[in-house]
C-alpha cells in the first residue's frame, strides 16, 4: 500500500530564511507603473507646495495599486510590499497609506486621468503586435476600431459607510459603473455612486464615457464603438453618441440594448416571416437554429420619428426559442422571447453580424467579475474619500495587469489571457531568494509548472 505521508519524512521547515522573497511577481507590476511615467506623473500631480511628507504620494498610491494587483483587498495589505524593504525599498504603512487616499480622493480625479492617459498612450505605443483587435462572431473585427463597454455593479457593503444605501436588488452597498477597453481589458474609467444610484442614469453614464474616451489616445480614436445592456436606452445618452460624431477626428459608433415596449411587440407582429434570419453563433460564427434577428426600423419609423430619436438609428430584434420547461410570459406565447437593440452602424455589416456582435457585450460580465477580484468587491473604508481614491487604484491596478500580460506574456498562452487569480498564482505570488552578485540584486524564481531539467542561469543563489 502506497504511503500517503512520505513526501514530509525528510522535510523540514523554518521561519529563520534570509532573502526570501514572497512576491516576487510584484515587482514587474511595480516596474511598469515607474517605466510606463505613472508613478513620476501621480508624483508630479498629487504634489502639494509646502507639504513635504516622508512617503511621496504619488509613490504611496502606485504602491496601493500594486498591493490591489497582487490581491490585496484592504489598505493593510499593503504591508505585505513594507515587508520586503531590501526589494522594493522605504514603502508607506498601511496608516499612512490611508491618509494618503483621503488627501487624494475626491480632489484628483482629473489630474489622475491625464496621467493614466499619458502612461497608456506610451503604452499602446510599445505593444508589439500593434493594438489588439476586438472580435466576434468567431474572429469577425472591424479593424482600427476600439470598443468601450459600460457596466455597472452592485458591491455590498457590511457594515455602515458613508453614502452606502438600499439597491435595486434589495441589498445594502454601492453601485459603481465602469467603462472598459474590450481591445485591452483596461478598465479606462470608474464612477463611485451610492447603492441607490439608478442603472440608467444619463448623466453617470455620459460622464463614464467622457472620461474612457479621454483615456483612448487621440490616434486610436478615429473608430469607436460603445456598448451598452438595455440600461444605456434613453433619449440623453443616444442623442449624446450622436452629436460626438461631429468631432472631426473621430466616428463613433453604438450597440445599445432598446427596451421590447408595446410598439415594439406590434412591429413584431406585423413583420414578414421571410424578414427573419437566422442568428449567428457568438463563439465560433456558426448559425444557429434557435435564435432568429431581423431589423424593425422601417416598422417603427413613424414612432422613433415622432418620439425624436435620432435619423441613423437602426432598431434590430432578436427571438430566442423558449428552452425546454422554461415558463413563457403574457408576451411569450408564440414560443419566443424577444429582446432588442439600437445602432448607428451602417448596411456594411449584415444584420446577422450586427446582432451577434451585440451579444459580445457579454464579456463585460467577465470584467466586472475579475475588477472584483482586483480590489472593487470591497470598499475598505467607511469614509467616501478613502473609497474613492481606492477606486483610482483600482482602475490603475486592473490596467497594470492588462500591461503585464499585453508587454510581459504576448507569446505565453497561459498567461496571456490569463485571469487575476491565475496570474498571481503562477506568476505575481512566486517566491524567490534575494542575490546579490556584481553590485546587481537578483531575484531568481521558477514559475509553476516550469520544467525542471532546464539548466540554471547566471543569477541562481549559489551557496
Amino acid at each position: 500500500m502506497c504511503d500517503l505521508t512520505a513526501w514530509s519524512r525528510n522535510l523540514r521547515l523554518s521561519a529563520d530564511g534570509e532573502g526570501i522573497v514572497a512576491w516576487a511577481g510584484a515587482v514587474p507590476v511595480r516596474m511598469l507603473a515607474d517605466r510606463t511615467g505613472l508613478t513620476g506623473g501621480l508624483s508630479q500631480v498629487l504634489f502639494r507646495r509646502g507639504f513635504d511628507p516622508v512617503h511621496d504620494r504619488g509613490r504611496v498610491l502606485a504602491d496601493v495599486a500594486t498591493a490591489i494587483a497582487c490581491g490585496a483587498r484592504d489598505i493593510v495589505d499593503v504591508e505585505a510590499l513594507r515587508a520586503q524593504g531590501e526589494v522594493f525599498g522605504p514603502v508607506a504603512s498601511d496608516t499612512t497609506a490611508r491618509r494618503c487616499l483621503e488627501e487624494i480622493g475626491g480632489r484628483a480625479r482629473t489630474a489622475i486621468a491625464r496621467v493614466r492617459a499619458a502612461a497608456r498612450a506610451h503604452v499602446w505605443q510599445q505593444l508589439p503586435g500593434g493594438l489588439p483587435e476586438a472580435t466576434f462572431a468567431g474572429g469577425m473585427c472591424q479593424p482600427g476600431m476600439v470598443v468601450l463597454r459600460i457596466d455597472g455593479s452592485l458591491v455590498q457593503s457590511h457594515s455602515k459607510k458613508q453614502r452606502a444605501a438600499p439597491t435595486f436588488k434589495k441589498s445594502y452597498g454601492h453601485h459603481p459603473l465602469g467603462c472598459w477597453v474590450d481591445n485591452t481589458e483596461e478598465l479606462a474609467s470608474l464612477l463611485l455612486r451610492p447603492g441607490n444610484a439608478g442603472s440608467n442614469t444619463a448623466t453617470d453614464l455620459i460622464a463614464v464615457l467622457h472620461e474612457a474616451i479621454a483615456q483612448v489616445p487621440k490616434p486610436y480614436r478615429r473608430r469607436l464603438l460603445v456598448t451598452s445592456d438595455g440600461a444605456g436606452a434613453s433619449h440623453a445618452l443616444i442623442n449624446w453618441l450622436h452629436r460626438q460624431n461631429h468631432a472631426a477626428d473621430r466616428t463613433v459608433e453604438y450597440s445599445v440594448g432598446f427596451d421590447v415596449d408595446a410598439d415594439v411587440r406590434a412591429a413584431v407582429g406585423r413583420l414578414p416571416a421571410d424578414r427573419w434570419t437566422p442568428g449567428l453563433d457568438n463563439t465560433t460564427g456558426a448559425v444557429r437554429g434557435d435564435i432568429d434577428v431581423a431589423e424593425i426600423t422601417d416598422l417603427l419609423a413613424e414612432r422613433l420619428s415622432r418620439t425624436g430619436w435620432p435619423t441613423t438609428m437602426r432598431v434590430i430584434v432578436r427571438r430566442t426559442r423558449l428552452a425546454p420547461g422554461e415558463q413563457p410570459t403574457l408576451f411569450q406565447l408564440d414560443g419566443y422571447k424577444y429582446s432588442c437593440f439600437v445602432t448607428n452602424t451602417g448596411p456594411g455589416l449584415s444584420v446577422q453580424l450586427l446582432d451577434a456582435r451585440h451579444r459580445a457585450h457579454a464579456r463585460v460580465e467577465d470584467r466586472v467579475r475579475t475588477a472584483k477580484d482586483t480590489g472593487l468587491g470591497h470598499l475598505p473604508s467607511k469614509s467616501w474619500t478613502v473609497n474613492l481614491a481606492w477606486c483610482h487604484a483600482i482602475t490603475i491596478a486592473v490596467d497594470l495587469l492588462a500591461w503585464l500580460k499585453l508587454l510581459g506574456c504576448p507569446d505565453i498562452p497561459t498567461l496571456n489571457r490569463a485571469e487575476p487569480a491565475t496570474l498571481r498564482y503562477r506568476l505575481l505570488h512566486v517566491p524567490a531568494r534575494l542575490v546579490r552578485r556584481a553590485r546587481i540584486r537578483w531575484l531568481p524564481s521558477r514559475q509553476p509548472g516550469a520544467r525542471l531539467d532546464r539548466q540554471p542561469g547566471p543569477c541562481v543563489a549559489r551557496r
